[in-house]
């Protein structure tokens, strides 16, 4: 006698990948139509590693490393944002179309909307200095600091560095030691060797 407890093995119950996914896009189309999709994510994987990338309706608000655990960043951004998250990875086209660019050597800079609401005070006074460093340039931690308002804040301009929400887009990774050596990096120093390799060689 069948065990009425044993799965059904009929192929008609069972969802197909294909079918899953149909699925998960219109259960995405229907949460973003209905305002209940306020934070979209998807993974994609880079010269760098696989990132995390997370926007909401404001824009972009959040690019992680795997060092940083992605499943931790979700965690936080659902305590510190929104719990109504989900995995969008069509709402990150242009993301993703824009990181392509710039790693493969024909994107000097970002046009991306971005959310910096996990950022306050000074932090993100820091952060929004970051930009005006030049593709292939670096400044010191002090030039940041006197930027940025408060010249005696070296330390400070660290802390808003390997904090920042936003790696890559919002160019942390420009910013070095006042000997000209190249620091800690959120994602890792070979992550920002990297980097300004990449922007050194275009």
């Amino acid at each position: 006698m069948t065990d009425l407890l044993e799965p059904t093995r009929s192929p008609d119950a069972r969802l197909t990948a294909a079918q899953a996914r149909r699925l998960h896009d219109r259960l995405v189309r229907v949460a973003a139509a209905e305002g209940l999709l306020e934070i979209a994510y998807r993974r994609i994987d880079s010269p760098v590693g696989s990132l995390l990338l997370a926007a909401t309706p404001i824009g972009l608000v959040r690019v992680a490393f795997a060092a940083e655990d992605h499943d931790a960043v979700l965690h936080h951004l659902a305590q510190a944002v929104s719990p109504r998250i989900l995995e969008a990875p069509a709402a990150l086209d242009e993301v993703v179309a824009q990181l392509d660019d710039y790693f493969a050597g024909r994107r000097r800079s970002f046009e991306l909307a971005v959310d910096l609401r996990l950022a306050r005070g000074f932090r993100r006074a820091v952060l929004e200095q970051l930009p005006s460093i030049g593709y292939g340039h670096t400044a010191s931690y002090a030039d940041i600091a006197a930027a940025a308002g408060n010249p005696r804040a070296v330390r400070a301009v660290g802390t808003a560095c390997a904090r920042n929400p936003l790696p890559l887009v919002v160019p942390c990774h420009r910013v070095v030691r006042s000997d000209g050596t190249i620091g800690q990096y959120l994602g890792g120093t070979d992550a920002k060797q990297t980097l300004l390799a990449l922007e050194r060689a275009a």
